[in-house]
């Protein structure tokens, strides 16, 4: 399911929650949608569900406008809110066979749908509990449960791992890869790791704005290469400044014999070919080349620059 947002905006009162936000996300893509408590998360998950109305801007699903054809939307979605959307004095199976109902399900399908729901989150054996009576790691798994019903084309999900145990993170984590074969998943969550073992891709939030978009392969890699150089002569770091490719040259270290170079590349080059004409100069210089290599950014280091204005 493809979606497009255009200039989204959201005030609650006098605070502005979002401050026209625009994405794409294309189809069976896994997003991350991170930012600080009070960053706009909820708000745009909510609108993106058609539960809150945009101030400005709009929301198209598959080509259809959220504002005009809501119901047509929900039907092929599936949202876990962070407040678990379940009822406490209900039975487990009792209560996805209404879900299922209020999600349109046929009634010759519903059966096989909650079926499928409970094994899919390791719910058989709670089917007839009534939700008051589990742990609150069961009660995530039904909230869970009850967003997948009907395998839904578009997933939205808030802290799907909140409250349960490695071992049930750890089947989540496989169930939500599972089903971004079928569907787009939009997830929210203050895990790092849950990112970095389920995402394609990050939207940063700060301060209601979006202050990232990127892939996770292109965001990690960054733009720099660490040089480690042995005699060095004096004129190379001068050499390097001068290339077009290399936008900053900043020395981290110098023990006498060794030196290690941050090299901030520009922001169009190819970083293969960057490293290669740097490598070329080294060489031709006498130098001796003992590392050359873009270090690998670990995303909670990220998350902290991207977001450092709010601390």
């Amino acid at each position: 399911m493809m979606i497009e947002v255009k200039n989204i905006s959201r005030d609650f009162g006098k605070k502005a929650a979002v401050k026209g936000i625009s994405f794409r996300i294309d189809r069976n893509e896994v997003v991350g949608l991170l930012g600080h408590n009070g960053a706009g998360k909820t708000t745009i998950m909510r609108m993106l569900c058609g539960y809150l109305e945009p101030c400005t801007g709009n929301i198209n699903i598959n080509g259809t406008p959220m504002a005009s054809k809501p119901q047509t939307v929900q039907r092929n979605l599936g949202y876990l809110p962070e407040k678990l959307p379940v009822y406490p004095g209900m039975i487990v199976a009792d209560y996805l066979e209404y879900a299922a109902t209020l999600r349109d399900i046929a009634p010759s399908h519903r059966l096989e749908a909650v079926r499928t729901a409970l094994s899919s989150t390791n719910l058989m054996s709670a089917a007839f509990d009534p939700i008051n009576s589990l742990s609150r790691g069961f009660k995530q798994r039904v909230g869970v449960a009850q967003a997948i019903l009907g395998h839904p084309q578009l997933l939205v999900l808030d802290e799907p791992t909140n409250g349960l145990d490695p071992e049930q993170t750890r089947h989540m984590r496989a169930l939500i890869k599972k089903l971004a074969k079928r569907s787009t998943v939009i997830l929210s969550t203050h895990i790092m790791q849950e990112v970095n073992a389920l995402c394609d891709r990050v939207l940063i939030l700060r301060d209601g704005a979006l202050a990232l978009d990127r892939y996770l392969s292109q965001l990690q890699q960054g733009r720099f290469l660490l040089l480690r150089v042995g005699n060095c002569p004096p004129s190379l770091r001068e050499k390097l400044e001068q290339l077009d490719i290399v936008a900053a040259v900043k020395e981290i270290s110098n023990d006498g014999e060794i030196i290690e170079y941050s090299l901030a590349l520009d922001g169009k080059s190819d970083a293969d070919l960057a490293a290669n004409e740097i490598a070329r100069q080294v060489i031709f210089r006498g130098g001796q080349l003992y590392k050359l290599e873009a270090p690998i950014r670990d995303l909670e280091s990220i998350f902290r620059e991207v977001t450092a204005s709010v601390d």
